[in-house]
């Protein structure tokens, strides 16, 4: 079927099996911007998806560890998210009122606030953003921005906060952020990050230092940094490679900053309901922050965000942040039932028990293949980072990374019928975010398809010297048009 052949009218009520996926894939090309993402990645149409599992126009089955970069807590199409939805359609409530109050949203709202860490949900307020993370960062950076009358923030390595201009100044990725002018003053401060320790040390003593030189910094009256209006945090970075951040160095910095009088933001988008075998990241190691950023999970896979803050920094004007899409009522109907049926079925609990026991395999599965440099996260947030072998260790013994081998991998668990990407400082940890509602037999078939995929990828030379991220020749992270994915998925059938 050529582009030419395509109805100019009507063709968006015709199903996809009866179009041809390849057809879609082709308009989507020519269509839709050359900033896509996850279309170049995964050259698939799904057509349907039930819990982890997703079908292609072409009839081929994949279990899903993306879940919508975190979004699926539940799944795909999940009976209570749905029950939600059709409930709160038939009712005939509104589905647009700016941000009116509802009884859907005072519904969501309770849920939400029971769901909170104690100590913190008591004393708290909650904003409606517009429905993306990257705004919710906005509105909690402006909020102490208010409160503080300070304008300045402190941010951290590998952090990842969205891609507006206040939530893109604070990411730490710099490609991203070069065409770009600068979106205001930020500090940034080491993240501890043990396999690539900034300070060259590891583990316990990597962070002590990361804690140590961020204490110093503040308080050198000629360490160039202003009191600033923040500081922002991820307890997991997700897109900087799932990196867990040390239960006791995230003390630190919560008192470090209230000594000093600086906001504590936690930003919880993709760590929050129950990923990492907490209900929110920051239950683990007990801090109560001055504000969360929350989104993804929370809309029970429909577009919400919100930023939950401490009641003594509400001092926002009316109107001091806002957005058309604020509202959103079938995402607060479905958010609220997602959020009480991961607390009353204990899925937090159960993503620390499966997370566990994924993680111990893939570290098993380290030993067998050096090309795994690292296997790490908390829960079911979990990155296997992938190195040059023939590479020399650093000095805490940590390989070069593997882009292009990371990309192959990618490819080979595709053709297995496995949806995983990569994140990280050079694209080269492969980061599973399977729903909290697999099963121990999806876990089994997740780490079957990925060792084999590792290993075949391994057999074929990726992770020779030229696709390590310190060779000349890196290979970009993302092909440009997926050609090679849709060749090992064509290969596999």
């Amino acid at each position: 079927m050529t582009l030419a052949a395509v109805p100019a009218t009507g063709s968006a009520a015709v199903p996809a099996q009866a179009q041809g996926g390849d057809a879609i894939l082709r308009r989507q090309r020519v269509r839709e911007s050359a900033a896509r993402t996850y279309a170049r990645s995964f050259p698939i149409v799904p057509v349907r998806a039930n819990g982890m599992t997703v079908e292609g126009a072409d009839g081929r089955r994949y279990l899903d560890c993306l879940s919508g970069a975190g979004t699926l807590a539940l799944g795909h199409n999940h009976p209570v998210v749905l029950e939600a939805i059709r409930r709160t359609l038939d009712s005939g409530a509104p589905l647009h009122l700016l941000d009116l109050a509802t009884a859907e949203k005072d519904d969501f709202t309770t849920a939400l606030f029971e769901s909170l860490p104690r100590e913190f949900g008591e004393q708290a307020r909650v904003h409606f953003c517009g429905p993306a993370g990257t705004d919710a960062v906005e509105a909690a950076l402006k909020l102490m921005q208010t409160a503080t009358g300070r304008s300045g923030a402190l941010a951290f390595t590998g952090a990842y906060h969205g891609m507006t201009a206040g939530a893109l100044a604070l990411t730490g990725n710099v490609a991203v952020k070069e065409p770009l002018p600068g979106g205001g003053e930020v500090v940034r401060l080491p993240y501890p990050y043990g396999y690539r320790c900034p300070f060259g040390v590891g583990g316990e003593a990597g962070a002590g230092l990361a804690a140590t030189y961020a204490e110093r910094l503040l308080d050198d009256p000629s360490g160039g940094v202003v009191r600033p209006a923040a500081m922002v945090l991820e307890a997991v970075q997700g897109e900087g490679g799932v990196v867990p951040a040390p239960d006791e160095w995230l003390r630190a910095m919560r008192r470090i900053t209230a000594e000093r009088g600086i906001p504590l933001i936690v930003d919880e988008v993709q760590t929050g309901v129950g990923r990492t075998g907490a209900m929110w990241a920051v239950e683990h190691s007990g801090i109560v922050p001055d504000a969360m950023v929350l989104s993804k999970a929370i809309g029970g896979s429909l577009p919400l965000a919100v930023v939950v803050y401490r009641a003594e920094y509400d001092g926002w004007r009316p109107g001091a942040h806002t957005g058309t899409f604020r509202g959103n009522t079938l995402a607060m109907a479905a958010g609220a039932a997602t959020l009480r049926y991961v607390a009353a079925h204990g899925l937090a609990d159960r993503a620390a028990l499966v997370g566990a026991r994924m993680t111990e395999r893939l570290r098993a599965l380290a030993g067998e293949l050096p090309v795994i440099g690292d296997v790490r996260g908390r829960g079911l947030m979990i990155g296997v980072e992938l190195v040059d072998p023939a590479a020399e260790p650093d000095a805490c013994g940590a390989r070069p990374a593997a882009p292009a081998l990371a990309v192959e991998v990618r490819e080979a668990c595709l053709a297995r019928g496995l949806i995983v990407e990569l994140g990280g400082r050079h694209d080269a940890v492969l980061r599973l975010l399977p729903p909290l509602t697999i099963t121990d037999e999806q876990a089994d078939a997740v780490l079957d398809r990925l060792a084999d995929a590792i290993a075949a990828a391994a057999r074929t030379g990726g992770a020779t010297g030229a696709g390590s991220a310190t060779g000349a020749g890196r290979a970009p992270a993302r092909a440009a048009d997926g050609t090679a994915v849709a060749a090992a998925v064509a290969e596999a059938r």
